[in-house]
């Protein structure tokens, strides 16, 4: 994952989500249902081990890309030791799509295997927003302490452990504990960032974000300190490894990761079909040959991206699903949210409804507006920003050098209390207030996210809309 990044969705997923949502529900076959298959390998039809095969992988692709996530982190940053961001993005980053411009990252990935791991999260002035999400190795929301919602016990500074499924112990009275249902844990810390001018301050905070096993911690020894660390531009992302990854490599992995990390009791009957082709932690498949797991792998990867739930929420040509972060027995979502960006949190933390349009209007350059009646600015306990992207989702690139607005590029509204944002390529001159203009792509496809952070509830549920985005001659 990069620095910035934050499971927004990709142009290709959701220009796809329409004409695909339906198949892909009708295709999904029995994965999470609670079929009790315990009928061995040579008693499974050769059809109906592929469609097993299939829902395995659909069922497993989370766990496997969080899995090279973490190896591919690994190989610049220990475990239990922070990853800091330390530079907002540019249209010049191209490893990660869909950057924000609103937090810096604080990343680590987490070993509960020997014992907890104490997190420290220290005062931070003027209402700044931090989450500190932690993620199982399934990508469920495990815990998600924040500026809003501290969810500790004192402070701040704030001090947690974050403890493993089967450490049973003693942790001192000031100490608040999250725990987690896998050994393996993705802590995705992000703090907002108000411009270049705010980076040293930012940095400061991270300096005194601090992890240190609990021994440690009792012992009295200093944690190491960390340093940023900058992308690895030329790198393979994690997604595009396990995309093409050989369909028996990749249930080989998913295989050995689950005996680290096993599935949470509610997918018990979907392990059970699953073990009828050798798919169980530290197996590996049985009855099929490279040629069918090669097919039933391509048939889940068809139906992955296109997948919408039914309870996302689709308004005035925004799109958002505000049931992402925890997922249950709802494999199918799980896996897409995952292909799209893992790492998304709980729409009480963050929502981000996003629109996508083409820039070619009426023979030329495309002028759009969007317009909030007074009082109809994102409703939010934190703040909110809109971004634009291009036909690739990287930021886009323009003379003005604007890429958001909303949280460091501040609206202005009209006497009413209105707002009006000009959405387009060309500078629409001093008519329009500075913040209120996003430069968009001179052609082509683009794309907007808005960010609300810490939303509340109108938003979540729909009672708030995002406004339409209208053309203008």
């Amino acid at each position: 994952m990069g620095d910035q990044t934050d499971g927004g969705v990709s142009r290709r997923t959701v220009f796809g989500l329409a004409a695909g949502a339906a198949a892909a529900a009708a295709g999904l076959s029995a994965c999470g249902r609670s079929d009790d298959a315990s009928s061995g390998p040579a008693t499974t039809a050769p059809g109906a081990a592929e469609s097993i095969a299939k829902d395995a992988y659909i069922f497993g692709f989370p766990l496997v890309l969080m899995d090279v996530s973490r190896r591919a982190a690994e190989a610049s940053t220990p475990v239990n030791r922070f990853q800091h961001a330390a530079a907002l993005p540019t249209p010049a980053r191209r490893d990660v799509v869909r950057l924000n411009l609103d937090t810096l990252s604080s990343i680590a990935w987490l070993d509960l295997r020997a014992e907890p791991i104490v997190l420290q999260v220290p005062a931070m002035a003027g209402g700044r927003y931090w989450l500190m999400h932690l993620l199982d190795a399934w990508t469920n929301t495990a815990h998600n302490p924040s500026s809003v919602r501290p969810q500790a016990k004192s402070g701040p500074p704030y001090t947690y452990a974050v403890v493993g499924p089967d450490w049973s112990g003693r942790l001192p009275d000031d100490v608040t504990v999250l725990r987690v249902p896998t050994p393996t844990v993705w802590l995705f810390g992000r703090i907002q960032v108000n411009g270049a001018e705010d980076l040293p301050a930012v940095r400061a905070i991270q300096k005194q974000l601090t992890l240190v096993p609990l021994s440690d911690r009792t012992a009295g020894r200093v944690p190491a300190e960390t340093t940023p660390v900058a992308p690895q531009a030329d790198s393979v992302p994690p997604a595009e490894q396990v995309a093409h990854m050989d369909a028996r490599t990749f249930f080989d992995r998913m295989c050995a990761v689950l005996a680290i990390n096993p599935p949470a009791p509610d997918d018990a009957p979907a392990m059970r079909r699953f073990a009828t082709i050798g798919i169980t932690p530290g197996g590996e498949v049985v009855g099929l040959s490279d040629d069918d797991l090669a097919a039933a792998a391509d048939t889940a990867r068809q139906q992955i991206p296109v997948y919408l739930d039914p309870k996302s929420v689709n308004e005035n040509g925004w799109t958002f699903d505000p049931s992402i972060g925890a997922y249950g027995t709802n494999y199918l979502q799980r896996a897409a949210v995952a292909w799209r960006g893992i790492g998304a949190s709980l729409a009480e933390d963050t929502i981000y409804p996003t629109l996508f349009a083409s820039a070619d209007g009426n023979g030329g350059p495309g002028r759009f507006r969007l317009h909030f009646p007074p009082g109809q600015l994102p409703p939010v306990d934190a703040f909110w920003s809109l971004t634009a992207y291009d036909a690739d989702n990287y930021l886009t690139a323009n003379p003005a050098g604007i890429y958001a607005v909303g949280h460091q590029r501040p609206v202005v509204p009209n006497p009413d209390g209105s707002v009006d944002l000009a959405i387009q390529h060309a500078d629409p001159g001093p008519s329009v207030p500075a913040g209120n203009w996003l430069p968009i792509p001179e052609s082509g496809q683009f794309s907007l996210t808005m960010r609300l952070y810490a939303p509340k509830e109108e938003a979540i549920q729909g009672r708030w809309q995002p406004p339409p985005l209208t053309s203008v001659s």
